[in-house]
């Protein structure tokens, strides 16, 4: 893959007609450095995130070894890195799944949340005696911009008994939640893990493992959230108060912040009406986010010879390149007011989830991939960050 110092540089030298992917490995890996270095316990990396090659190679060049998997697909791409540990944290799984992972690649933890899925998991591992569980519990969204309530979670009625009944059939025994994606108030993570301690407490029971789950937030214009040392002062702070053993492991699974801020997009203005800019990839590409979740992102303007965009901005809309009314993306996106058809647009901090969720609907989704060696527009890591999360904070 070629290396490019800036986007304006891809500008420059290719011939640019459909959208370019850029990726920073040195971003993905700074962020990695930054949990390893500072969370109190074991980063797990989500890779439902962002599952590129490159993506998990830079992780893992960065040093992280243990990887949330949820299906087949990400443990075989997985399973070729020397030393990683993999655990399926998907709470419901076919038999066939359990089955491959197990007895093929060797992994060993599995969450759960029912009795039934605990019933699965021992029935195909014929009862094995090497197993992590981890029972996943229920806990509110209340600070997350992306509510993960409902889906997955044992609730406070039935939570106690699983964690007992999983502690008889496991060799080590967790206790996760996940408070939603992209949490804005660090006190979310102590409250959970108030409420789970109380749970654990109630089930009488010790456990080998807390996981607090992912949630950890990127920044974004509009949604500038603290530092990440609150963050870590919140969860060491409420677990050291927990019911449990001074043995006890705590994990954490990002996704979104160890590799949003590693990859933007390229874009091409292929007509302006108005405020309203037609650009060429959208709502079914690597901008879901932006059209369903209504979120801002980054976003700098070049000219068609690839020279930066200067002058007044102001704010405008997308629509995406589908024939599809729901391929839009409401912004406010700030550009130079001067922004035309054959002009770019760079559209930063979409190393979350956006790849992933890019799909081939209308003949679009397909992608230029580059490497790029210069910042990201926006970034949790930092002096920069720092001083951005402190001027928030006063």
């Amino acid at each position: 893959m070629d290396i490019y110092p800036t986007p304006a540089e891809v500008l420059r030298k290719l011939h640019v007609d459909r959208p370019v992917l850029g990726f920073r490995p040195h971003a993905a890996a700074s962020a990695a450095r930054w949990f390893l270095d500072n969370f109190p316990g074991e980063t797990l990396y989500a890779v439902k995130a962002n599952d590129s090659p490159k993506a998990v190679a830079a992780l893992f060049n960065a040093g992280i070894r243990h990887f949330d998997v949820a299906s087949a697909t990400e443990v075989r791409a997985i399973a070729d890195l020397p030393g990683a540990v993999m655990h399926i944290m998907h709470p419901v799984k076919s038999r066939k799944f359990i089955a491959e992972a197990y007895f093929d690649y060797g992994v060993r933890t599995f969450s759960l949340d029912s009795d039934s899925e605990l019933d699965k998991i021992l029935a195909v591992t014929g009862n094995a005696k090497d197993l992590t569980l981890v029972v996943r519990v229920a806990c509110p969204s209340t600070y997350s911009e992306i509510s993960l309530e409902g889906k997955f979670g044992a609730p406070w009625s039935e939570a106690p008994g699983l964690i007992r009944r999983a502690r008889q059939n496991s060799n080590m025994l967790g206790v996760s939640f996940h408070a939603g994606s992209q949490m804005m108030c660090p006190v979310g993570y102590g409250q959970v893990l108030r409420t789970v301690s109380q749970q654990i407490v109630r089930a009488a029971t010790l456990v080998d493992i807390v996981d607090v789950g992912g949630g950890f937030p990127s920044r974004y214009p509009g949604m500038e959230p603290p530092a990440l040392d609150a963050y870590m002062d919140e969860i060491r702070g409420a677990f050291d108060k927990m019911a449990v053993g001074y043995t006890c492991q705590l994990w954490c699974e990002p996704g979104r912040a160890l590799v949003a801020e590693a990859e933007s997009v390229i874009v091409r203005v292929d007509a302006r009406r108005g405020d309203t800019l037609y650009v060429n990839d959208g709502a079914f590409g690597t901008l879901y986010d932006a059209a369903h979740c209504k979120w801002v992102f980054p976003t700098r303007a070049y000219a068609s010879d690839g020279e930066p965009m200067r002058g007044r901005e102001k704010a405008f809309d997308f629509y995406g390149p589908t024939c599809d009314s729901a391929d839009y993306l409401a912004g406010p996106f700030m550009l130079p007011e001067s922004i035309d058809e054959g002009d770019f647009i760079e559209i930063g901090n979409i190393g979350a989830y956006g790849r992933v969720m890019a799909s081939h609907f209308n003949g679009c989704g397909y992608y230029d991939e580059v490497v790029l060696e210069d910042e990201p527009m926006l970034s949790m890591y930092g002096e920069e960050a720092a001083a951005t999360s402190m001027k928030a904070a006063l």
